[in-house]
């Protein structure tokens, strides 16, 4: 197994994640070449809680311009929505 941290990268804070996060479901973004079974078993030896799905999706980058210079694009990115079994809970979540 890839090491966790990498297939990790971060917790996605937003007002919709934070919705998410009161129904057990957990936003993350993730390594654009990781499955959801490599997902899963990252967020459970990270976390120590037990995940029931992994929803995937990537997500396209946006275009981006400096002054006069021509039209650029961000990075694409991957993002997971991790919903855990009831009763478990991510704390880093919690606290915002």
């Amino acid at each position: 197994m890839k090491d966790p941290y990498i297939i990790i990268e971060r917790p996605l804070l937003t007002e919709k994640s934070m919705d998410l996060s009161h129904a057990g479901k957990y936003t993350f973004r993730v390594a654009l070449d990781a499955n959801k079974i490599e997902i899963a078993q990252a967020i459970e030896a990270i976390f120590k809680v037990k995940v029931e799905k992994v929803n995937t999706l990537r997500v396209r980058g946006k275009k981006r311009r400096m002054g006069r210079m021509p039209e650029g694009r961000t990075s694409d990115w991957k993002k997971a929505i991790v919903t855990l079994r009831p009763g478990q809970t991510i704390t880093l979540f919690e606290g915002l």
